[in-house]
Protein backbone atom coordinates (compact mmCIF):
# COMPACT_ATOMS: atom_id res chain seq x y z
CA UNK A 1 0.00 0.00 0.00
CA UNK A 2 1.20 3.81 -0.86
CA UNK A 3 1.75 6.18 1.62
CA UNK A 4 -0.81 8.00 -0.51
CA UNK A 5 -1.45 8.85 -4.23
CA UNK A 6 -2.90 11.93 -6.11
CA UNK A 7 -5.21 11.33 -9.13
CA UNK A 8 -5.83 14.60 -10.69
CA UNK A 9 -8.71 14.31 -12.80
CA UNK A 10 -10.43 11.84 -10.04
CA UNK A 11 -13.82 12.62 -11.55
CA UNK A 12 -13.59 12.11 -14.91
CA UNK A 13 -14.21 8.69 -16.59
CA UNK A 14 -11.26 7.43 -16.01
CA UNK A 15 -9.99 8.99 -12.92
CA UNK A 16 -13.06 7.76 -11.21
CA UNK A 17 -12.53 3.88 -11.82
CA UNK A 18 -8.79 4.96 -11.05
CA UNK A 19 -9.84 5.69 -7.57
CA UNK A 20 -12.79 3.35 -6.53
CA UNK A 21 -10.16 0.48 -7.36
CA UNK A 22 -7.37 2.20 -5.38
CA UNK A 23 -9.65 2.37 -2.73
CA UNK A 24 -10.84 -0.80 -3.12
CA UNK A 25 -7.26 -2.29 -2.55
CA UNK A 26 -6.68 -0.21 0.84
CA UNK A 27 -4.65 3.22 -0.82
CA UNK A 28 -4.93 6.51 0.78
CA UNK A 29 -6.00 8.58 -2.01
CA UNK A 30 -6.64 12.24 -2.93
CA UNK A 31 -8.54 13.57 -5.96
CA UNK A 32 -8.39 17.00 -7.46
CA UNK A 33 -10.63 18.03 -10.38
CA UNK A 34 -11.89 20.96 -11.86
CA UNK A 35 -15.42 20.15 -13.27
CA UNK A 36 -14.20 21.74 -16.68
CA UNK A 37 -17.50 22.80 -18.60
CA UNK A 38 -16.45 20.61 -21.49
CA UNK A 39 -19.56 18.66 -20.59
CA UNK A 40 -22.02 18.60 -17.46
CA UNK A 41 -20.67 18.82 -14.31
CA UNK A 42 -23.82 16.53 -13.07
CA UNK A 43 -21.77 13.27 -15.15
CA UNK A 44 -18.98 14.05 -12.96
CA UNK A 45 -21.04 14.31 -9.86
CA UNK A 46 -22.42 11.05 -10.57
CA UNK A 47 -18.67 9.58 -10.90
CA UNK A 48 -18.18 10.68 -7.66
CA UNK A 49 -20.60 9.55 -6.14
CA UNK A 50 -20.02 6.33 -5.27
CA UNK A 51 -16.89 7.07 -3.37
CA UNK A 52 -16.78 10.51 -2.36
CA UNK A 53 -17.71 9.40 1.55
CA UNK A 54 -14.77 7.24 1.68
CA UNK A 55 -12.52 7.56 4.54
CA UNK A 56 -9.47 6.83 2.58
CA UNK A 57 -10.40 9.75 0.25
CA UNK A 58 -9.86 13.68 0.01
CA UNK A 59 -11.32 15.34 -2.68
CA UNK A 60 -10.01 19.34 -4.09
CA UNK A 61 -12.29 20.66 -6.78
CA UNK A 62 -9.91 22.61 -8.61
CA UNK A 63 -7.54 23.32 -11.28
CA UNK A 64 -4.32 20.97 -10.76
CA UNK A 65 -2.37 24.26 -12.76
CA UNK A 66 -2.95 26.46 -9.94
CA UNK A 67 -0.50 26.07 -7.47
CA UNK A 68 -2.94 27.38 -4.60
CA UNK A 69 -4.94 24.21 -5.33
CA UNK A 70 -2.31 21.72 -4.86
CA UNK A 71 -0.72 23.10 -1.75
CA UNK A 72 -4.53 22.69 -0.40
CA UNK A 73 -3.95 18.97 -0.04
CA UNK A 74 -3.73 17.33 3.18
CA UNK A 75 -1.55 14.65 2.62
CA UNK A 76 1.46 14.54 0.66
CA UNK A 77 1.17 11.89 -2.16
CA UNK A 78 4.03 9.72 -2.66
CA UNK A 79 2.82 9.28 -6.22
CA UNK A 80 1.12 11.36 -8.61
CA UNK A 81 -1.18 9.82 -11.34
CA UNK A 82 -2.19 12.87 -13.68
CA UNK A 83 -4.47 12.51 -15.54
CA UNK A 84 -6.01 15.86 -16.23
CA UNK A 85 -6.36 17.15 -19.64
CA UNK A 86 -8.50 19.07 -22.23
CA UNK A 87 -9.19 15.93 -24.02
CA UNK A 88 -10.51 15.71 -27.76
CA UNK A 89 -8.85 16.07 -30.87
CA UNK A 90 -11.27 18.18 -32.91
CA UNK A 91 -11.73 20.85 -29.82
CA UNK A 92 -8.01 21.28 -29.94
CA UNK A 93 -8.65 22.84 -33.56
CA UNK A 94 -10.63 24.98 -32.68
CA UNK A 95 -8.67 26.50 -29.68
CA UNK A 96 -5.70 25.07 -29.65
CA UNK A 97 -4.19 27.93 -26.74
CA UNK A 98 -6.30 26.32 -24.20
CA UNK A 99 -5.01 22.99 -24.73
CA UNK A 100 -1.14 24.56 -24.05
CA UNK A 101 -2.66 26.16 -21.54
CA UNK A 102 -4.30 23.67 -19.66
CA UNK A 103 -2.27 20.49 -20.70
CA UNK A 104 0.81 21.62 -21.00
CA UNK A 105 1.32 24.61 -18.51
CA UNK A 106 -0.77 22.24 -16.15
CA UNK A 107 2.03 19.72 -16.56
CA UNK A 108 4.84 22.01 -15.61
CA UNK A 109 2.69 23.15 -12.44
CA UNK A 110 2.50 19.33 -11.11
CA UNK A 111 5.89 18.91 -12.15
CA UNK A 112 7.60 22.16 -10.32
CA UNK A 113 5.31 21.37 -7.16
CA UNK A 114 6.49 17.82 -7.45
CA UNK A 115 10.09 18.83 -7.51
CA UNK A 116 9.82 21.16 -4.65
CA UNK A 117 7.57 18.68 -2.51
CA UNK A 118 10.23 16.12 -2.72
CA UNK A 119 7.72 13.44 -4.60
CA UNK A 120 9.29 11.48 -7.23
CA UNK A 121 6.71 9.10 -8.62
CA UNK A 122 4.67 10.53 -12.17
CA UNK A 123 2.47 8.28 -14.03
CA UNK A 124 1.62 10.79 -16.86
CA UNK A 125 -1.79 9.74 -19.15
CA UNK A 126 -0.54 10.43 -22.33
CA UNK A 127 -2.30 9.21 -25.81
CA UNK A 128 -2.12 7.07 -28.84
CA UNK A 129 -2.18 10.39 -30.77
CA UNK A 130 1.16 10.91 -30.48
CA UNK A 131 1.71 8.64 -32.95
CA UNK A 132 0.06 10.81 -35.88
CA UNK A 133 -0.61 8.42 -38.91
CA UNK A 134 2.30 6.36 -38.63
CA UNK A 135 2.54 4.12 -41.74
CA UNK A 136 4.60 0.82 -39.44
CA UNK A 137 2.06 -0.89 -37.32
CA UNK A 138 1.11 -2.18 -34.79
CA UNK A 139 2.84 1.42 -33.07
CA UNK A 140 5.39 0.80 -30.26
CA UNK A 141 7.01 2.58 -27.87
CA UNK A 142 10.63 3.11 -29.64
CA UNK A 143 8.77 4.51 -33.05
CA UNK A 144 9.27 8.30 -33.61
CA UNK A 145 6.85 10.02 -32.56
CA UNK A 146 7.60 14.01 -34.00
CA UNK A 147 4.63 14.14 -36.54
CA UNK A 148 1.78 14.58 -34.63
CA UNK A 149 -1.50 15.63 -36.48
CA UNK A 150 -3.43 17.73 -33.72
CA UNK A 151 -3.22 19.96 -31.19
CA UNK A 152 -4.25 17.76 -28.64
CA UNK A 153 -1.27 15.38 -29.82
CA UNK A 154 1.08 17.82 -29.61
CA UNK A 155 0.49 19.07 -26.12
CA UNK A 156 0.90 15.11 -25.01
CA UNK A 157 3.91 14.63 -26.69
CA UNK A 158 5.50 17.76 -25.21
CA UNK A 159 4.33 16.58 -22.37
CA UNK A 160 6.22 13.61 -22.72
CA UNK A 161 9.56 15.60 -23.38
CA UNK A 162 9.21 17.82 -20.56
CA UNK A 163 8.66 14.68 -18.33
CA UNK A 164 11.95 13.58 -19.94
CA UNK A 165 13.32 17.05 -18.69
CA UNK A 166 12.35 16.69 -15.23
CA UNK A 167 13.68 13.04 -14.99
CA UNK A 168 17.06 14.02 -16.38
CA UNK A 169 17.23 17.47 -14.21
CA UNK A 170 15.99 16.47 -10.96
CA UNK A 171 15.47 12.54 -10.98
CA UNK A 172 11.71 12.18 -10.92
CA UNK A 173 10.48 8.92 -11.80
CA UNK A 174 7.99 8.97 -14.89
CA UNK A 175 6.21 6.43 -16.84
CA UNK A 176 3.92 7.67 -19.76
CA UNK A 177 1.01 5.49 -20.24
CA UNK A 178 -0.01 6.24 -23.67
CA UNK A 179 -3.88 5.25 -23.68
CA UNK A 180 -5.90 4.24 -27.10
CA UNK A 181 -9.81 4.85 -27.00
CA UNK A 182 -10.59 3.78 -23.74
CA UNK A 183 -14.49 3.05 -23.62
CA UNK A 184 -17.23 1.82 -21.27
CA UNK A 185 -19.19 2.86 -18.64
CA UNK A 186 -18.95 6.82 -17.52
CA UNK A 187 -17.38 7.39 -21.04
CA UNK A 188 -17.44 11.34 -21.86
CA UNK A 189 -20.72 12.27 -23.82
CA UNK A 190 -19.06 13.06 -26.68
CA UNK A 191 -16.47 9.86 -27.69
CA UNK A 192 -18.46 7.77 -30.58
CA UNK A 193 -19.56 5.01 -28.68
CA UNK A 194 -21.56 7.03 -26.22
CA UNK A 195 -23.37 9.15 -29.05
CA UNK A 196 -23.66 5.98 -31.31
CA UNK A 197 -25.84 4.18 -28.48
CA UNK A 198 -27.75 7.36 -27.94
CA UNK A 199 -28.32 8.42 -31.44
CA UNK A 200 -29.43 4.34 -32.36
CA UNK A 201 -31.85 4.05 -29.37
CA UNK A 202 -33.12 7.40 -30.30
CA UNK A 203 -33.44 6.78 -33.83
CA UNK A 204 -31.62 9.28 -34.83
CA UNK A 205 -28.91 8.55 -37.55
CA UNK A 206 -25.40 8.52 -37.00
CA UNK A 207 -22.92 10.55 -38.66
CA UNK A 208 -19.23 8.70 -39.58
CA UNK A 209 -16.63 10.61 -41.20
CA UNK A 210 -14.75 9.19 -44.21
CA UNK A 211 -16.20 6.03 -45.51
CA UNK A 212 -16.24 4.04 -42.33
CA UNK A 213 -12.64 2.49 -42.67
CA UNK A 214 -10.24 4.48 -40.06
CA UNK A 215 -9.67 1.95 -37.37
CA UNK A 216 -9.29 2.21 -33.44
CA UNK A 217 -7.61 0.03 -30.90
CA UNK A 218 -11.08 -0.14 -28.51
CA UNK A 219 -9.51 -0.65 -25.26
CA UNK A 220 -12.57 -0.65 -22.42
CA UNK A 221 -12.08 0.61 -18.95
CA UNK A 222 -11.01 -1.83 -16.38
CA UNK A 223 -8.14 -2.92 -18.59
CA UNK A 224 -6.69 0.57 -18.76
CA UNK A 225 -6.70 0.85 -15.26
CA UNK A 226 -5.18 -2.69 -14.87
CA UNK A 227 -2.52 -1.10 -16.84
CA UNK A 228 -2.00 1.73 -14.74
CA UNK A 229 -2.47 0.23 -11.07
CA UNK A 230 0.88 -2.26 -12.50
CA UNK A 231 2.46 0.80 -13.69
CA UNK A 232 1.85 2.14 -10.16
CA UNK A 233 3.70 -1.13 -8.79
CA UNK A 234 6.03 -1.06 -11.79
CA UNK A 235 7.24 2.78 -10.57
CA UNK A 236 7.25 2.50 -6.85
CA UNK A 237 9.23 -0.88 -7.11
CA UNK A 238 12.39 0.76 -8.65
CA UNK A 239 14.25 4.33 -9.09
CA UNK A 240 15.97 5.73 -12.19
CA UNK A 241 12.95 5.05 -14.21
CA UNK A 242 11.68 6.63 -17.66
CA UNK A 243 9.41 4.62 -19.88
CA UNK A 244 6.53 5.15 -22.07
CA UNK A 245 3.93 2.31 -22.35
CA UNK A 246 1.10 1.78 -24.60
CA UNK A 247 -2.00 0.48 -23.12
CA UNK A 248 -4.23 -0.59 -26.03
CA UNK A 249 -5.79 -3.63 -26.65
CA UNK A 250 -3.75 -5.04 -29.78
CA UNK A 251 -6.60 -5.28 -31.94
CA UNK A 252 -7.58 -2.46 -34.03
CA UNK A 253 -11.55 -2.08 -34.97
CA UNK A 254 -12.92 -0.01 -38.30
CA UNK A 255 -15.46 2.49 -37.25
CA UNK A 256 -18.36 0.58 -39.96
CA UNK A 257 -17.79 -2.74 -38.12
CA UNK A 258 -18.03 -0.94 -34.79
CA UNK A 259 -21.54 0.46 -35.71
CA UNK A 260 -22.82 -2.61 -37.26
CA UNK A 261 -21.81 -4.58 -33.24
CA UNK A 262 -23.28 -1.77 -31.70
CA UNK A 263 -26.46 -2.44 -34.01
CA UNK A 264 -26.42 -6.18 -33.16
CA UNK A 265 -26.42 -5.78 -29.48
CA UNK A 266 -29.14 -3.15 -29.51
CA UNK A 267 -31.23 -5.19 -32.16
CA UNK A 268 -31.58 -2.09 -34.33
CA UNK A 269 -30.69 -1.39 -37.96
CA UNK A 270 -29.29 2.05 -37.60
CA UNK A 271 -29.55 5.24 -40.05
CA UNK A 272 -25.99 5.94 -41.49
CA UNK A 273 -24.89 9.53 -42.67
CA UNK A 274 -21.47 9.74 -44.14
CA UNK A 275 -19.66 12.89 -44.15
CA UNK A 276 -16.12 14.31 -45.26
CA UNK A 277 -13.54 13.10 -42.93
CA UNK A 278 -12.34 15.50 -40.27
CA UNK A 279 -8.83 17.29 -40.19
CA UNK A 280 -6.58 16.45 -37.31
CA UNK A 281 -8.19 12.63 -37.18
CA UNK A 282 -5.76 9.93 -37.32
CA UNK A 283 -6.67 6.53 -39.86
CA UNK A 284 -5.54 4.06 -37.40
CA UNK A 285 -4.41 3.47 -33.59
CA UNK A 286 -2.69 -0.05 -32.92
CA UNK A 287 -1.03 -0.73 -29.90
CA UNK A 288 2.12 -2.99 -29.64
CA UNK A 289 1.45 -3.95 -26.17
CA UNK A 290 4.89 -6.30 -25.63
CA UNK A 291 6.24 -3.74 -23.63
CA UNK A 292 3.65 -3.52 -21.05
CA UNK A 293 3.08 -6.99 -20.81
CA UNK A 294 6.55 -7.59 -20.01
CA UNK A 295 6.59 -4.88 -17.22
CA UNK A 296 3.63 -4.02 -15.67
CA UNK A 297 1.95 -7.77 -16.32
CA UNK A 298 -0.58 -5.98 -18.43
CA UNK A 299 -2.93 -8.65 -19.90
CA UNK A 300 -6.10 -6.69 -21.55
CA UNK A 301 -9.13 -9.41 -21.18
CA UNK A 302 -12.28 -7.78 -22.36
CA UNK A 303 -13.54 -8.09 -26.01
CA UNK A 304 -14.91 -5.71 -27.51
CA UNK A 305 -18.93 -7.05 -27.90
CA UNK A 306 -18.69 -7.28 -23.34
CA UNK A 307 -17.16 -4.13 -23.05
CA UNK A 308 -20.00 -2.65 -25.68
CA UNK A 309 -22.71 -4.72 -23.60
CA UNK A 310 -21.46 -3.30 -20.43
CA UNK A 311 -21.36 0.27 -21.30
CA UNK A 312 -25.19 -0.72 -22.93
CA UNK A 313 -26.24 -1.81 -19.68
CA UNK A 314 -25.10 1.08 -17.97
CA UNK A 315 -26.04 3.71 -20.38
CA UNK A 316 -29.61 2.09 -20.31
CA UNK A 317 -29.50 2.29 -16.83
CA UNK A 318 -28.96 5.84 -16.42
CA UNK A 319 -31.47 6.98 -19.20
Amino acid sequence: MNKGILVTGAAGFIGSHLCESLLTQGHQVSGIDNFDPFYDRSIKETNLAGFIGHPSFDFIEGDAGDRNVLEKMERKPSVVIHLAAKAGVQPSLKDPSAYIRSNILMTNTVLEWMREQGIRKLLFASSSSVYGNMEEMPFREDQLVDFPVSPYAFTKRSCELMNYTYHQLYKLDVVNLRFFTVYGERQRPDLAIHKFVDKILREQAIQLYGNGDTSRDYTYWKDTVGGIEGALKYITGRENVFESINLGNNSPVKLIELVREIASLLKVEPEIVYEDKKQGDVDITYADIGKAQRLLGYRPATGLAEGLQNFITWFRAKT
